[in-house]
């Protein structure tokens, strides 16, 4: 099969995904208490957009975590990290040196609404000290904001943490069959999309939130696995 009909299929085994968990979750409503997996995929999708050929929202940032031997982090890990802080100093706001998603989606809004002057060290180190996080914490909270609000849904994948993981196959294996970065375009992203004021070529040409992985050619045989992980799969 061709590009367009594999993307067909992966958006039918996502249909599957929400039928499995009882619908798409958004980061506004999400607690540590639910019954996340352990180890898994995330894929979030545009709120306001739908694809050409179907009813279905476009697929924007997909993502995984722990691809690394030894580490820990589990998946809500990685999804509070790009929800934001909820409490304390910078509630309402969050760490976007700690989320590349939250770092590309802040770079954006600064490109868009020309704030280079107010956010001058905006995605600039790996951490930052008090004062520069307080001085930041307005454009935290567009951007919790802005993800918050983001339909998403999980795949379980519980195998150990590698570069080689299923999880990682599935997550570099998504994002090339999605991405339209140096090929013809299938379901464009509209005009209206945040992304394309995003300083990175790869997210504004791809229509992902994604930089690694956009340029790459695609195995098709990700999706059979896709299929037989939904099985593993639940509702939280």
């Amino acid at each position: 099969m061709g590009r367009r009909e594999d993307l067909t299929r992966l958006y039918e085994l996502l249909d599957e995904v929400e039928q499995t968990v009882g619908g798409k979750q958004k980061l506004k409503h999400c607690t540590g208490y639910m019954d996340w997996p352990d180890r898994g995929v995330y894929l979030f999708f545009a709120s306001d957009e739908r694809r050409d050929a179907a009813d279905q929202l476009r697929l924007t940032r997909i993502g995984t975590h722990a691809v690394s031997e030894g580490s820990s982090t589990s998946l809500w890990d990685r999804l509070r990290t790009h929800r934001g802080a909820e409490r304390g100093t910078y509630e309402g706001g969050g760490n976007h040196r700690g989320s590349v998603f939250r770092k590309r989606v802040g770079e954006a809004f600064v490109e868009r609404d020309s704030l280079n002057g107010e956010y001058p060290h905006w995605g600039k180190g790996s951490s930052a000290k008090r004062e520069r996080r307080l001085d930041e914490l307005e454009m935290e909270r567009r951007v919790s904001d802005y993800l918050r609000d983001l339909p998403f849904l999980w795949l379980n994948v519980d195998d150990e943490p590698s570069a080689e993981s299923q999880r990682a196959f599935i997550e570099r294996n998504t994002i090339a069959l999605l991405s339209n970065y140096h090929r013809d375009a299938v379901d464009p992203r509209s005009g209206d999309w945040l992304g394309h004021h995003s300083r990175s070529k790869k997210i504004r040409e791809s229509g992902l939130w994604n930089v690694n992985h956009v340029d790459e050619d695609y195995d098709p045989d990700f999706l059979d696995l896709l299929r037989d992980q939904i099985e593993e799969t639940s509702s939280v």
